[in-house]
């Protein structure tokens, strides 16, 4: 073990000399003050300080999630998300791909395909916008098959739902603190442990906070994908959420964890005074760090179609939203959320699900999405 401070030495043992005692009879004279040379003066000047050399800043190891998904490790994997994604918007992309089927271009194929969109929760906003994109790129390709006008759709809705096509990356602050909210029954606590395993798999240390102190249930479910991901995690039953997220944040600054995501209790945007209580531990994790929360994710299920984008509106007003996780895609023909979410409120999507197995949560990819949803 090292020491910072070196121990002064002990001052050197004075010596005393006994000298004979002089005679009781002696007289006592006062001893001669022996001359002292004094030195000249000397200048004195103080030294300069010798320079310190400033350490080089040091720069920070940012994660890129994109890479540590396994969709990414080889081409046989991406391949094989490609499939479940392509199945799990079998639902969605149905009614919109028989649009193209024993037709030809004219305006019946673009009121079909506008019924469609809109069946698929696309929004008027958003569809509006690909029916003129799509005319446009009709009309300078000079396409002849109602095929090359699926092709071409699947290009406009790429570029409509790039804008939500952004990674999570960890790394940049130590502890990087996840804040993950949203209602009743999105997935919340199945997507934190999925995500969490993907983190341990990037090799980032990872400790959960178990803010849902409401219902004993999300705290047990937590525990359960801490021990599967052997992480730590911090759960205090009938605790304020605020205070377990505060204990959590200074919990990993102490050892030195590199992410926290604190799971919260599942609520509707309407409750309002539940929503005070989600800025109250967004408020609190500043305290604990004032940089945090770095990030605010909401969980959305994609069954819920239009209600979704209302979700982020209300959410993201509140918190500030600075990403989504949209689960449940398999289950639903209203994936076409996604195109309203980016016209209307273009907060990235981090993470799209697609089954409730550990693979079928992946990095969201617009041109992936979008050629699965019409191929």
């Amino acid at each position: 073990m090292f020491s910072f401070f070196k121990k002064k030495a002990p001052p050197p043992a004075p010596i005393f000399t006994m000298e004979p005692p002089a005679p009781l009879d002696a007289p006592v004279t006062a001893p001669k003050a022996t001359p002292v040379a004094t030195p000249p003066p000397a200048a004195i000047s103080s030294p300069k300080p010798a320079p310190v050399a400033t350490p080089a800043p040091v720069a920070a190891e940012p994660v890129d999630m994109r890479g540590g998904m396994a969709m990414f490790e080889s081409a046989a994997a991406r391949e094989r998300w490609m499939d479940r994604l392509r199945g799990g918007l079998q639902k969605t992309g149905a009614g919109i791909t028989q649009v193209f089927v024993g037709t030809r271009i004219d305006d019946h194929l673009y009121e079909e395909l506008e019924a469609a969109l809109l069946m698929a929760d696309t929004g008027v906003k958003a569809t509006e916008h690909l029916l003129q994109d799509l005319k446009r790129r009709v009309k300078d390709s000079k396409a002849t098959d109602p095929q090359q006008v699926k092709t071409l759709l699947a290009d406009a809705l790429t570029d409509l739902l790039k804008p939500l096509e952004k990674a999570l990356v960890v790394g940049q602050y130590q502890p990087t603190v996840v804040m993950v909210v949203g209602v009743n029954g999105a997935g919340k606590t199945t997507s934190i442990g999925k995500l969490t395993r993907h983190l341990a798999d990037a090799e980032q240390s990872v400790l959960l906070a178990a803010a849902d102190t409401f219902r004993a249930a999300a705290r047990e479910q937590l525990a359960v994908w801490a021990d599967r991901n052997r992480v730590e995690i911090v759960s205090q039953e009938g605790a304020d959420p605020a205070a377990v997220t505060f204990d959590a944040v200074s919990a990993a600054k102490a050892r030195g964890r590199d992410v926290v995501i604190a799971d919260t209790a599942g609520r509707l945007p309407t409750q309002l005074h539940l929503m005070e209580e989600l800025k109250k531990i967004r408020r609190v994790i500043a305290k604990a760090d004032l940089t945090a929360p770095h990030e605010v994710l909401l969980v959305v299920d994609g069954n819920t179609g239009q209600n979704a984008l209302t979700q982020v509106k209300a959410f993201d007003d509140a918190l500030t939203l600075t990403g989504l996780i949209v689960t449940k895609l398999d289950g639903t023909a209203k994936g076409g959320v996604l195109a309203a979410i980016a016209r209307e409120r273009p907060v990235p999507v981090y993470f799209i699900g697609v089954g409730e197995k550990l693979e079928d949560l992946e990095t969201f990819d617009a041109r992936e999405f979008a050629q699965a949803l019409l191929s």
